[in-house]
C-alpha cells in the first residue's frame, strides 16, 4: 500500500471514528434526557466547590428539586450545612437567600433570577442536553470521579456572556453525578451529587420562606 492509499484509509477511519463518537454522545444525551424526564422530584447531598480570584471555597449540604407540574413552576431548596448554614430556596415565583443570624434576607423574582444554578434545569428534565449545550462532545481530558462514568462538554448559548463551558459527568445509570461550570472570568463552580433519591414526596411548603421576626427583607440580586 502506497502513502496515498494509507492516507486515504486513515482519513476514512478517522471520519468513521468521529461519526461513531458523535452517535455515542447523542445516545448518552438522549438517555440522560429520558431518565430525568420521568422524574417528578430529586433529593441529593451536594458538594459545591468554587474556584476563582485566587481562592477556593468548598461547601456542602442537601438539595431538593421539584419538577414543574400543571400550571405549577419548578421549585428548589438548597440547605448549606457546612462550613456555615445558608438557605437558598425558590417556590418558582420568589427566590430567597438567607443566612441564619443575619439581620437581612434577600429576595428576588424567580423570573429575574440570574444564578449559576441555571444548569440544574437538566436535573428536572426541563431541557435537553443537546439543545442547551451546543457542540456537545466527550471531555476526554477531564477524568471522571468514578470509573465507568463519562464526562461531556458543551457550551451553554443562553449563558454565553457569563459561562464559557459546562462539563456534565454521567453515570452508567444515566444520572448526572457532577456539573462543572466554567465562567468567562476564569472562575469555576463544581457541583457533586451523591445519594440521589428520585421521585420523593415533597410538599410545596418546603419551598416557601418567611423571614423570621425582626429580619429585614431586601429586594435585589441573590449571590449565595
Amino acid at each position: 500500500m502506497n502513502i496515498q492509499s494509507s492516507a486515504a484509509v486513515f482519513l476514512v477511519f478517522l471520519a468513521l471514528t468521529v461519526q461513531a463518537g458523535a452517535a455515542d454522545i447523542k445516545e448518552i444525551a438522549q438517555a440522560v434526557d429520558e431518565h430525568y424526564n420521568h422524574l417528578s422530584s430529586l433529593q441529593a447531598e451536594f458538594t459545591e466547590i468554587y474556584t476563582g480570584s485566587g481562592m477556593e471555597r468548598t461547601e456542602s449540604g442537601m438539595v431538593w428539586l421539584k419538577k414543574p407540574g400543571m400550571k405549577k413552576p419548578g421549585k428548589m431548596r438548597w440547605e448549606y450545612r457546612s462550613p456555615r448554614e445558608k438557605l437558598f430556596v425558590s417556590d418558582g415565583n420568589d427566590a430567597w437567600f438567607y443566612v441564619p443570624g443575619d439581620r437581612q434576607a434577600r429576595k428576588t423574582s424567580a423570573r429575574k433570577l440570574d444564578d449559576i444554578r441555571s444548569p440544574m434545569a437538566f436535573l428536572l428534565g426541563k431541557t435537553k442536553l443537546e439543545k442547551e449545550l451546543h457542540s456537545l462532545s466527550l471531555a476526554t481530558d477531564y477524568p471522571p470521579m468514578e470509573a465507568g462514568d463519562v464526562v461531556l462538554r458543551g457550551i451553554p448559548e443562553s449563558m454565553a456572556d457569563r459561562v464559557s463551558e459546562v462539563l456534565v459527568e454521567v453515570t452508567p445509570n444515566h444520572q448526572i453525578a457532577r456539573l462543572v461550570i466554567h465562567e468567562v472570568d476564569g472562575s469555576s463552580t463544581e457541583y457533586r451529587f451523591v445519594r440521589q433519591k428520585e421521585n420523593v414526596d415533597m410538599a410545596d411548603s418546603q419551598f416557601r420562606f418567611s423571614p423570621p421576626p425582626g429580619i429585614e427583607t431586601v429586594e435585589g440580586d441573590l449571590a449565595p
